[in-house]
């Protein structure tokens, strides 16, 4: 009598929908007919407007003249804009301070939260409720703008990279996430890991970090967009225009309409216009994200949701 051998279940890939529970019935044509009108809309109400931002930032001047501002069609791609964006000036320098401030701070960030949800994971440990309760206190009170700033101050971190990352480092949120997720990782696992000696780095760094890829992956890209995102703090601690990032250049050039140094000879002489350079720092600023997200899109519901709901 042969064995019966179950064949592995193949999980369905990225561009493929999950199967169907057998309790749910099978959508109708007019359903799959509406969501797909539904979500049709939705990407072009979103990808319309990066279109005419990107096409804009491509275009010459006499085309964007031609248009009279925004253009939809494009006429000849020229990259003079992006070309003379990242010949060496401010624009430049801001983009690497970005990088810089976002890389640095992301890790950071992490570190101390990763180490932060693990001991508040870990029901008994030393000062475990009192922690917990102050970190929670802090989502709902504040000391406000002007102590924060006072406090900035008196360490010393005003014009200072120091500024950029401090000050936000760590978000509560993210570390009670983090918390759930640790949480519903075996305590057999752990403890089996105790008796063969591990302490308790070993069984962070080794067991329970390699288990949470999905929530840290998930993590990591909201540390990581804030910092990219942030001109606040750039704006209210930073006075050297030299250490301004990326964001705030962009916030100079669109809304206060002020040139980037080393560009503002060009437009006035009208080799370049200054919409299609406002066009192309928006890109710049939003190329990162635009790049990242899909490659952390597939486990934000098992990273977000998971460590959510448990704990």
């Amino acid at each position: 009598m042969s064995a019966v051998i179950d064949k592995p279940v193949k999980e369905p890939g990225w561009w493929e929908a999950p199967p169907r529970p057998s309790w749910e019935e099978d959508p109708s044509r007019a359903g799959l007919a509406g969501k797909g009108l539904a979500l049709s809309l939705a990407c072009l109400a979103i990808l319309f407007p990066l279109w005419i931002v990107v096409v804009t930032s491509l275009s010459s001047r006499k085309t964007i003249d031609e248009a009279g501002g925004l253009v939809m069609v494009p006429k000849g791609i020229t990259f003079v804009a992006y070309k003379e964006l990242l010949s060496g000036g401010q624009v430049t320098r801001a983009a690497i301070i970005s990088v810089l401030v976002t890389l640095v701070g992301t890790l950071f960030s992490m570190t101390v939260s990763v180490l932060c949800a693990y001991g508040l994971s870990r029901i008994g440990s030393l000062g475990h409720r009192w922690i917990l309760m102050t970190l929670l206190a802090t989502m709902f009170f504040s000391a406000g703008l002007i102590p924060t700033y006072l406090l900035v101050q008196s360490l010393g971190l005003t014009d200072s990279y120091l500024a950029l990352i401090l000050p936000s480092a760590l978000s509560v949120f993210n570390i009670l996430v983090l918390r759930g997720f640790f949480m519903g990782i075996s305590q057999e696992l752990i403890d089996s890991a105790r008796i063969d000696g591990a302490g308790d780095f070993r069984i962070l760094w080794q067991i329970v970090m390699p288990l949470s890829r999905a929530v840290l992956a998930v993590i990591t890209l909201f540390y990581a967009v804030g910092y990219w995102s942030a001109w606040f703090n750039a704006s209210l601690y930073l006075n050297d225009q030299d250490m301004m990032p990326l964001q705030n250049v962009m916030i100079q050039l669109v809304q206060k309409q002020e040139a980037p140094v080393g560009l503002g000879q060009a437009i006035k002489t009208g080799q370049l216009s200054g919409l299609a350079v406002q066009m192309a720092v928006m890109v710049m600023a939003l190329l990162p994200v635009a790049v990242l997200s899909p490659f952390v899109q597939r486990h934000f519901k098992k990273g977000m949701l998971t460590g959510a709901v448990k704990g």
